[in-house]
């Protein structure tokens, strides 16, 4: 379960309830290599803690050893060609709500919300340096040249490497055995299979509150970091006469943070949380109205705009878990999962073209009065959001297992 983890009905297929491995129909008959052992319910041991795989059998964890370095690896660096995802934006709003869908197509609760962010991270982590100007090229024609240059192998890569979804998988480095208890994962985290669209499945998917919280919560996560995507501390540093190395400088340490803390909230709401998204959203909202807050006053002293600079970071890193939400919320219909998922990043991104404009204009640097305003009322409704989408869907949970009664 996503937002909630209070109580959850069980997914597990009836015909197979111990802890082990798929039939022999699952199993790919003819093929050497050992079937994959799928725990109906992840144990939980110190190590898992540190690295889910720990905690499952030699075969899974060896499926999870070629899934990761295959699907991670080609998210991971397809989001750190930052240049394209800045420039392309048709591009980059298909390649990051895609390639979300695919991670949450393939990881159970225990190893989602990691994987999600990780994906996240890695564009932060592009973000957080630049090219100084050699041999006659600017900076920016250097990241022209560089994302070029590794486009093409990433692509090509991509072609050969990237597993698609389960179901319809042709990998080459899966083997039968490996394929089918893949489909068995999905089905006990209650991950529905494809079907076809029709009227009825499109007026379910914009007649329920999915849709529409889901993708509230990601608008507001998205526009909510105005801190890291605007040149604030850049602005405020050279004005208080810091040095060109150190206005450059400075303001990565914001994106580490954010990198750090984006894989603290992925390892506690997987581990700590045992699913729960909402703690770590709630957490990153609060620190957003202390950062924001005290942004939004200004006549603070210097170290305290120092500590708010770097608290924005501790806001950045919830992207991941906002997917989780939608992919663990809607597993019981993937067509409605893959409409909320691309409608989050499509309408975050309809949102991020004008408000900017309105909110962050230059002739009102460093102080942004309406900037740190804004973006400390989206840190208040990003946590009213969570808690919202927390209620509507334990309620929701509640009525499937008859512990809520319906409204009359």
């Amino acid at each position: 379960m996503a937002i909630l983890n209070d109580y959850e009905p069980e997914k597990a297929p009836q015909a197979n309830t111990n802890n082990t491995s798929p039939s022999v129909s699952d199993r790919g008959v003819g093929n050497s290599t050992p079937p994959v052992d799928v725990q109906q319910k992840p144990k939980r041991s110190w190590k898992s803690y540190i690295w889910d795989t720990f905690g499952k059998s030699p075969e899974e964890r060896r499926f999870l050893f070629k899934l990761d370095l295959a699907l991670m690896t080609l998210a991971s660096l397809g989001d750190m060609i930052y240049v394209l995802r800045f420039f392309i934006g048709r591009a980059e709003s298909t390649f990051y709500p895609g390639m979300q869908y695919i991670i949450g197509s393939w990881y159970r609760k225990d190893e989602l919300a990691k994987r999600s962010c990780l994906f996240h991270a890695m564009g932060k982590l592009a973000g957080s340096h630049s090219l100084n100007g050699v041999n006659g090229w600017h900076g920016w024609q250097w990241l022209f040249i560089t994302n070029t240059v590794v486009s093409l192998p990433i692509a090509l890569a991509g072609f050969f490497f990237l597993p698609g979804i389960p179901e319809i998988t042709t990998a080459w480095y899966f083997t039968p055995d490996e394929i089918a208890p893949a489909k068995k994962r999905m089905h006990l985290e209650g991950r529905a299979t494809r079907q076809p669209f029709t009227r009825k499945k499109i007026a379910n998917i914009f007649s329920t509150w999915h849709i529409y919280m889901l993708v509230l919560l990601y608008i507001v996560f998205n526009n909510g970091n105005g801190g890291n995507s605007q040149p604030a501390f850049q602005l405020w540093l050279k004005r208080e006469h810091y040095g060109v190395r150190e206005v450059n400088l400075y303001p990565t340490l914001t994106e580490v943070i954010s990198i750090v803390t984006t894989l603290i909230y992925a390892w506690t709401s997987d581990t700590v949380f045992r699913g729960a998204r909402c703690p770590p959203i709630v957490f990153s909202g609060l620190v957003k109205i202390v950062a924001y807050g005290g942004l939004t006053a200004w006549d603070i002293s210097d170290g305290l705009k120092w500590a708010c600079f770097l608290l924005c970071g501790f806001g950045g890193g919830t992207s991941g878990l906002a997917f989780a939400c939608a992919h663990e919320i809607c597993s019981d219909d993937t067509e409605k999962r893959a409409v909320v998922t691309g409608s989050m990043n499509m309408m975050a991104y309809v949102f991020q073209v004008w408000l900017p404009l309105l909110i962050w204009q230059q002739v009102e640097a460093p102080q942004y009065p309406k900037g740190y305003s804004t973006t400390l009322g989206l840190a208040v409704l990003l946590i009213a959001t969570a808690f919202a989408i927390r209620f509507l869907h334990k309620r929701e949970i509640g009525l499937k297992c008859g512990l809520v009664k319906a409204p009359v």
